[in-house]
């Protein structure tokens, strides 16, 4: 194992362990099956079936089609590692499809990934590798998995390229999963690298474009699939102001997230942007770009990392916290309710605070880069919660 900074311990495999590689048929987790069976580790890959397709005309596109399948398949046996297909579609459906269309009817901006991640990936894919006898599961994501030997708790660390970092998506890991989890390409610095290890091994997929769209949703556009699944959503509605005037209709609550400016067919001297959903009513609220500010969020559905979980009552908590995957971590502190929610206090206004989206909390100074925790924002932070506001 490998030492980062002066107290945590980098989650590595040794030689001789047997160790599960989730196999997307990308690059990304197929070189971390290459680097791993070069260290000697003894490599066992496993692709996830988790979408039917509806037709052939999508093969060899997203993470869960057939050519992905099939690319994986080539990767392993290129690698010489025995690789298993699994299928995981009725899961997949219940824990990410489901959630996933519950959100757009609820008006919110959901993150299928990090459920996909959170249920299927590791949780589900976690059990099936110690049934196959093996003592960590390996992902291709760029992120890095420690134990902090100080509180002896497992944490999330930033990647080693900050424009790849995937740490955001992965704080749903919980301790038990994290115990057993090893990252092998946290430390790369750059996509060009890893692709020229893929090079190296000679693998097919070295040059393969990295899947951009929702796995599930074909030729990129979730608003076909919601048309099937939840036709209500895109229902005609109404534009309205924050003073509730009607200016115009639109055709479908599911067409806009906060902080959009596209399909607001409005004339207006000043820029207007989607300000709130709700798609109960069909009303979407929109204003101007110094109505998107907020001054923080509400969270629920907490995940602890590195962090153990805050005291109630505790004074606040200072960190940095992403309300959206590219972003730069802002300044905040935390503050634990006793319904169980976190109050997310930006130390300045945030832009644009979208329901559904994840607010992950980092750590600052000598722990700069640990994943804390977080969870999923249901709005912004009333105005109220300010009152007496300590600052530490």
């Amino acid at each position: 194992m490998n030492t980062v900074g002066n107290r945590i311990v980098e989650q590595l495999p040794e030689a001789g362990e047997t160790v599960v590689v989730a196999m997307s048929g990308g690059v990304d987790s197929s070189v971390a099956a290459a680097v791993l069976k070069e260290q000697g580790i003894n490599v066992v890959g496993i692709t996830l079936q988790i979408w039917q397709e509806s037709s052939t005309e999508t093969k060899g596109a997203g993470c869960c089609s057939l050519g992905a399948v099939e690319d994986a398949r080539r990767v392993a046996a290129k690698i010489g590692i025995p690789h298993y297909v699994l299928n995981y579609r009725e899961p997949f459906a219940e824990k990410v499809i489901k959630p996933f269309v519950e959100s757009y009817k609820q008006g919110w901006t959901p993150n299928p990934c990090i459920n996909c991640n959170r249920y299927i990936k590791f949780n589900a894919l976690m059990k099936r590798a110690k049934q196959l006898g093996a003592t960590k599961l390996a992902t291709g994501h760029y992120a890095r998995v420690f134990r902090d030997t100080a509180t002896d708790r497992y944490g999330l660390l930033t990647a080693g390229t900050v424009a790849k970092d995937q740490s955001y998506a992965l704080y749903a890991s919980t301790q038990g999963e994290l115990a057993h989890m090893t990252m092998p390409l946290g430390g790369v610095v750059s996509k060009d690298e890893t692709r020229e290890m893929a090079r190296k091994y000679n693998l097919a997929v070295a040059e393969k474009p990295d899947s951009q769209e929702i796995c599930f949703v074909q030729n990129g556009d979730y608003r076909d699939f919601l048309a099937e699944s939840a036709p209500e959503t895109l229902a005609p509605g109404k534009f309205v102001d924050s003073a509730g005037k009607v200016r115009g209709s639109h055709e479908g609550a599911a067409h806009f997230t906060v902080g959009q400016r596209k399909k607001i067919n409005i004339g207006s001297a000043t820029p207007l942007y989607v300000l709130s959903v709700d798609a109960k009513t069909g009303e979407v609220t929109i204003g101007t770009d110094d109505e998107l500010y907020a001054r923080g969020c509400v969270v629920q559905d907490l995940n602890w990392v590195a962090l153990p979980p805050l005291a109630i009552g505790a004074e606040p908590y200072p960190c940095a916290v992403k309300i959206r995957y590219n972003m730069a971590p802002a300044p905040a502190h935390l503050v634990r309710t006793e319904d169980d929610m976190v109050h997310v206090r930006f130390d300045e206004p945030l832009r644009a605070v979208a329901p559904g989206q994840a607010a992950v909390y980092y750590g600052i100074g000598e722990q700069e880069g640990w994943v804390l925790g977080g969870g999923t924002i249901t709005g912004k932070l009333p105005s109220e919660s300010f009152v007496n506001c300590v600052t530490v």
